[in-house]
């Protein structure tokens, strides 16, 4: 891809991974994303972050396409992530820069990376700043935006925030800015991203927020390590943000599952018929045909989880103890759920998801409905009354909130 100039004298070197899906191993990335680094131009050329080390000669060619590497002084490591930092070796032989700025937790993080401890270091921390000639950085630390070393990096004379993982997005495309593409699909990935990757740091991301407005920054860009830079539509992923952190109810419920003969299934359609009932809005998951980090993009804007699985070696089927790990981790504040299950001898597990429910924070529903073997029209009417119990659950939590 061709460098971009952002701002003037500011460009965009990153690369594009196209054929990535499997984002970090735990997140799906249909549309690829990017790895973003960026290059300012002044007395001292600093470049911010880097991309990892199989596109480390991508990178170096982007540079190069502007000025000899050699001609870079500083680095600044906003995040030591290895999509971020993987080139960092190849870029500290060729460069041999003045200096690297990162935070006292990035220092640590690139020592336990790559045990360099003769590199350039000069740790930083909120408030410090630096002169590159005609401009100033500021940075601003971020911990737990997503890991403990983030922070930002701010240059108050180009209103220019680069901010790490934060604001970014799983998008492989040629365009660059926020008002080049789709700006509902350009949301729905920033949704998606958030949920599946800052969610469990939501009360930090406030505070963050908070902290931005204390300090008064002007942002007119927001230029993240992955995706799209943001220059038309910087208030609305900064309210985004806030609204992704606050989690506020909504009259909708995901009913995810996994079913071996279908009448686990034939249960989540019974819950669904209820849920509608009482005005709520309902997504229904089969786990053999959507990942679980897509369950949980559903779940962003839902109050409501209810999980069903037959009885499985006394258990649950693998692929809903996945998710249930999963949400788990991600620890989702403010929704109600509940549990449903068939079986054929033991029936186990709705007791099992039931507990998975309480242990991840969710307010449950209770009795769930087992169903043996395969449900009548009387066990369907149990299923259809659960969903009206959980859909006025979830009513009665709006209003209180509105």
């Amino acid at each position: 891809m061709p460098v971009t100039e952002i701002k003037k004298d500011i460009y965009w070197v990153g690369v594009v991974d196209w054929n990535i899906h499997d984002f970090h191993g735990y997140s799906r990335s249909p549309q690829g994303t990017t790895y973003n680094a960026y290059l300012v131009m002044d007395e001292k050329i600093t470049l911010f972050d880097s991309v990892p080390a199989k596109f480390q000669m991508d990178l170096y060619h982007q540079i190069r396409s502007l000025i000899p590497l050699e001609k870079i002084d500083y680095i600044v490591c906003n995040h030591v992530e290895p999509d971020h930092s993987g080139a960092m070796p190849f870029l500290m032989d060729k460069i041999q820069p003045e200096k690297v700025f990162c935070s006292k937790l990035g220092h640590r993080m690139l020592l336990d990376h790559f045990h360099q401890p003769d590199w350039p270091y000069q740790t930083v921390q909120t408030g410090d700043s630096i002169s590159l000639g005609k401009r100033t950085v500021q940075f601003m630390e971020a911990r737990m935006l997503h890991w403990p070393d983030s922070m930002f990096s701010y240059i108050p004379e180009d209103k220019l925030l680069i901010s790490n993982d934060a604001f970014g997005q799983n998008i492989a495309c040629s365009e660059r800015f926020d008002d080049e593409i789709d700006l509902a699909m350009l949301m729905r990935e920033s949704s998606h991203y958030y949920h599946n990757i800052i969610l469990p740091y939501s009360p930090r991301v406030i505070a963050v927020l908070d902290d931005v407005a204390k300090m008064g920054l002007e942002i007119d860009m927001i230029a993240p390590d992955h995706g799209i830079i943001w220059r038309s539509n910087v208030p609305l992923i900064l309210q985004a943000y806030r609204d992704y952190a606050e989690q506020r109810p909504n009259k909708k419920a995901v009913i995810v599952y996994d079913t071996m003969w279908h009448s686990t299934e034939k249960m989540a359609k019974a819950i669904a018929e209820g849920l509608m009932e009482e005005g709520v809005a309902v997504k229904i998951m089969h786990l053999k045909q959507y990942h679980h980090s897509d369950v949980i993009g559903e779940l962003a804007d839902a109050t409501g989880i209810i999980c069903g699985s037959p009885t499985h070696n006394n258990g649950i089927m693998p692929l809903m103890a996945d998710f249930l790990t999963y949400m788990k981790g991600l620890r989702p504040v403010g929704r109600v759920g509940a549990a449903f299950a068939s079986f054929g001898w033991s029936g186990e597990s709705l007791g099992v998801l039931t507990e998975w429910l309480k242990s991840a924070k969710i307010e449950v529903v209770e009795p769930g409905v087992k169903c043996k073997n395969v449900p009548d029209h009387a066990k369907l009417a149990e299923c259809k009354e659960l969903g009206r119990m959980v859909g006025k659950a979830i009513v009665a939590k709006v209003e209180a909130q509105a």
